[in-house]
């Protein structure tokens, strides 16, 4: 660059030589004119220094905005220093309660692992004392009965053994007493008859008549054979009785080979029962061990996964760290390289601005320099380069020699387009003197201030740095808010809703966008698994709250038909993929809301008459447990509070063993499962101070009610006035003490008709919407289709090309509006949804929002829901400029022409 520019100053010198000789041959006419282009090149100098004057200003103005410009990235820089420290401080103080946390984990599971082991000790010991126990029971009673047996057996021998003996000796006795009679009469007969034959021969002898003697003889044979007949038959009767007597001994042998018998039997019977309760010993100790076995395995197992879990959030506190300290450096690194760009920028300014000076103070020289001593005019004019005054001062020798001595060639358009935006302009190149003397052009040419390039006022385009470290920033900041909420959750686990937020079960927040995740046919495929992946989709998309399936075990592969309330393994997923679903929700701040149905429960057993009236399960309840009024199924409970649902038993809720075991299954769906409110299936079917009960006992964040039957219809035809129907369903709110809402089947009957240009069913006599959101908004849930009217079953479909209209109805309105699935994944109109849930949130609608209908006719309706937003449905040309009533400035915000259009107030 110095060899260029004495090459510049040589050549200078070279033509200024040159031309001064040329100026000394001029005529005197020449110099008259030269003296008029001094003067005027005079008059040029002053506007130059004037001019320069205010560059030099500007230049000031801009070096204060650099300097102001700099302390402001200064600040800024100390500002996000200051922060970070307070975040690294923030990470260090959780880490530290992280470490203490794990010291205090480790030192449960050390207690716990002690409390395992002491326990299966215990039960150990405990086993072996009850199975001791046990045993000698059995045994001793074993023993004592063989004995008691033995004894029995004994005693009975000895009994018969001593009756025999007993009668033995007496019939012997007896006989030989009756002998002894016997013969003592025999020998008193045998005396008489000696007696009487010595009469005899005494008589005889003494002349006795002795056929007397005789007949007296006779006489005493008589009696003496009638005796020894009676001895006889005595014998007989003594023979009878001894063999009934061995008879009987008999018997008693039996008896006691009997008592022998049972005996051995018992002993047998003691035998086979030691080695089963030896056995079963064996086994109880076996499964003693095992338990003992799997209690360590689980022990060391929960152990191996609490230093996993802890390990994995020390990792991810680290990370967390990690990226803090990385956010800091790239945050320094980013201002660092701004700050350097700006200081280049600066710089850059510095060298333009002195580039500028140089240019003037060259032109100031040229202009006023002076004449030589030999020349007698003291106003002369040095034409350089064929009239052209040299400005540049450029160290780029090739690029000097181009504007000087003009181009070998013509210049491309798209080169002199470029050369004219980074260099000033310059006069062309002039034949002659008089031709430059009387050109309007400029000799110089400064840029205006706003031309002048600065980093303060350029706009970020791509490529340009500048852009470069306003991504970087955003990125950064995405960083530290996703890290911030990392942080939260770790610290505020479970605290999902603001404490501030104050929740009633019949309005939630009073913000809610219900979304219904399921349809008809949704058990065909893993739901919770799909559903738990869509849970930051929809967070993103403005939804508040998801409502589930039906959790239970069903007849019904859709849930509708339950029969075990505790199993919670349905067709829709497994119990720990609900749960991880559930989770999924509550980490994107949405709710969780079960879909319970308790107007009836299916049956598990028949009844002796072959009706289908027992259950089973946990609750385990029988034909009481069903209204008596239910022509199917032969209740012995109640009367029915509501209308009979014919397809399963309906469950009488005044016993107060079903309410008192239905509030600890909700409780357990609560506080188990993780539900966080309740979408109540055909609440026609029972009382709604039933449904008041259940949900004060359950306190959810939010309920909705099933309130479904027919609208009015005459002739076919919907009728105008429907207040009947929504009063029946406003009863049934009233009837749970306002803590449910309900959904808002007279809104949804009515939009089937009115968006087909019958707009005036929008409004009823009193100016209020006809549904229910015109009577009680805030425990109103608008929707247009679900599972039963509309998915594969289709019992009253919504006008599928009058959706987006109806969507944008009650997103806009009053009420809890309710987004159905197949309309917002597979309907195609999601963006419409999304755009109409930012108009809502936007405009601050709520549930108790005000609503004033302005036009409600053939052609079209409009209506202002609270102060900022309004709304038009159907084709009439209408905007707020035509409303007078309206005041204040709207900004369309949804333009969809002769469907809808939505303003808001700016």
């Amino acid at each position: 660059m110095d060899d260029s520019n004495d090459t510049l100053a040589d050549v200078a010198d070279d033509e200024d030589g040159s031309l001064r000789y040329e100026i000394l041959d001029m005529k005197e006419d020449e110099l008259i004119e030269t003296r008029r282009a001094l003067s005027e090149a005079q008059a040029r100098q002053k506007a130059l220094e004037k001019e320069r004057d205010q560059l030099l200003e500007e230049f000031a103005h801009s070096e204060a905005k650099r300097k102001e410009y700099v302390a402001a990235v200064l600040h800024d820089k100390e500002l996000a220093i200051s922060e970070l420290e307070s975040a690294k401080s923030l990470f260090h103080q959780k880490l530290q309660e992280s470490v203490e946390e794990k010291f205090a984990l480790e030192s449960k599971l050390v207690l716990a692992k002690q409390d395992a082991v002491e326990l299966a000790i215990q039960v150990e010991k405990l086993a072996e004392i009850a199975f001791q126990q046990a045993t000698s029971h059995i045994l001793e009673d074993a023993q004592l009965r063989v004995s008691a047996a033995e004894n029995l057996a004994a005693e009975s021998a000895f009994n018969v053994e001593e009756q025999i003996r007993k009668t033995t000796e007496d019939t012997i006795s007896s006989i030989i007493e009756q002998s002894k009679d016997s013969i003592g009469k025999a020998l008193d007969a045998a005396e008489k008859a000696r007696n009487q034959a010595t009469k005899a021969v005494a008589a005889f002898t003494d002349s006795i008549n002795p056929i007397d003697a005789i007949a007296s003889v006779q006489s005493e044979n008589i009696k003496l054979q009638g005796a020894i007949s009676d001895l006889e038959g005595q014998l007989l009767l003594s023979k009878g009785e001894v063999d009934r007597l061995k008879m009987d001994l008999q018997q008693a042998q039996v008896q006691a080979n009997a008592a022998e018998l049972r005996a051995s039997n018992s002993e047998k019977a003691l035998l086979e029962f030691q080695e089963l309760s030896r056995k079963k010993a064996l086994e109880q100790e076996e499964e003693i061990r095992s338990l003992l076995e799997k209690i360590k395995k689980e022990a060391v197992e929960k152990k191996r996964a609490v230093s996993k879990a802890f390990k994995a959030e020390l990792e991810s506190i680290k990370a967390a760290i990690d990226a803090a300290s990385e956010t800091t450096r790239s945050r320094d690194d980013a201002y660092m390289r701004r700050c350097e760009a700006l200081q280049r920028s600066l710089r850059a300014s510095e060298s333009a601005l002195k580039m500028w000076r140089q240019r003037a103070e060259m032109a100031e020289t040229l202009l006023l320099k002076e004449r030589p001593e030999n020349q007698e005019d003291e106003d002369a004019i040095y034409v350089i380069n064929g009239g052209r005054i040299d400005l540049l001062t450029d160290d780029d020798s090739q690029k000097w020699k181009l504007l000087s001595d003009g181009p070998r060639k013509e210049i491309p358009q798209w080169m002199a387009s470029r050369i004219r935006s980074i260099r000033p302009k310059f006069p062309p190149r002039k034949i002659d003197m008089s031709e430059a003397l009387n050109t309007n052009f400029k000799a110089l040419e400064l840029p205006k201030l706003e031309e002048v390039w600065s980093i303060a006022q350029e706009k970020p385009k791509e490529g340009d740095m500048l852009i470069e470290h306003v991504i970087e920033k955003e990125v950064i900041e995405k960083k530290r808010k996703a890290l911030e909420r990392a942080l939260q959750r770790k610290t505020v686990k479970g605290k999902r809703i603001p404490e501030e937020t104050k929740l009633e079960p019949g309005t939630g927040t009073g913000r809610e966008i219900v979304f219904q995740a399921f349809n008809w046919e949704s058990w065909r495929r893993q739901w919770y698994q799909e559903l738990a992946i869509k849970a930051a989709d929809l967070s993103q998309s403005g939804m508040t709250a998801v409502w589930f399936p039906p959790p239970t075990e069903s007849v019904a592969p859709q849930g509708y038909m339950p029969s075990d309330l505790y199993n919670l393994n349905s067709s829709y997923g497994s119990l720990e993929e609900l749960k991880s679903c559930i989770e999924e929700m509550h980490s994107q701040e949405l709710l969780a809301l079960g879909d319970v149905v308790l107007n009836h429960r299916c049956a598990h057993k028949q009844s002796p008459n072959g009706v289908w009236n027992i259950f089973g399960g946990k609750l385990a309840w029988g034909p009481e447990a069903i209204v008596c009024d239910d022509p199917n199924f032969q209740g012995r409970g109640n009367p029915s509070s509501g209308d009979i649902f014919h397809a399963a038993p309906n469950v009488d809720h005044s016993q107060d063993f079903v309410r008192r075991d239905i509030k600890e299954w909700l409780n357990s769906l609560r506080n188990d499962i993780g539900f966080d409110g309740w979408r109540l299936d055909f609440v026609r079917g029972f009382s709604g101070t039933y449904v008041k009960e259940y949900i004060e006992a359950s306190n959810p964040a939010f309920a909705i009610g099933e309130y479904w039957d027919s609208l009015a219809y005459e002739h076919g035809n919907l009728c105008y006035n429907q207040d009947a129907h929504r009063q029946r369903i406003v009863n049934w709110i009233n009837a749970t003490g306002g803590t449910s809402s309900a959904f808002d089947v007279t809104t949804k009957g009515i939009l089937h008709s009115a968006l087909h240009d019958q707009y005036w069913r929008l409004i009823d006599p009193q100016g209020k919407p006809t549904g229910v959101m015109g009577w009680w908004p805030s425990r109103a849930c608008t929707f247009l289709e679900n599972h039963d009217t509309g998915s594969t079953q289709g019992h009253w479909p919504f006008p599928r090309d009058k959706l987006a209209q109806g969507y944008a109805y009650i997103l806009t309105h009053p009420g809890t509006p309710v987004i159905f699935y197949d309309h917002f994944y597979d309907f195609g109109i999601r963006d419409v949804l999304t755009e109409l849930i930012e108009a809502r949130r936007r405009a601050g609608v709520h549930c108790r929002s005000s609503v004033k209908i302005y036009h409600a006719n053939n052609e079209g309706y409009v209506a202002q829901v609270g102060d900022t937003l309004v709304m038009k449905l159907g084709h009439f040309d209408w905007n707020p400029s035509k409303e007078n009533q309206l005041d204040g400035s709207w900004q369309k915000f949804i333009d969809k022409g002769s469907d809808y259009q939505v303003w808001l107030r700016q």
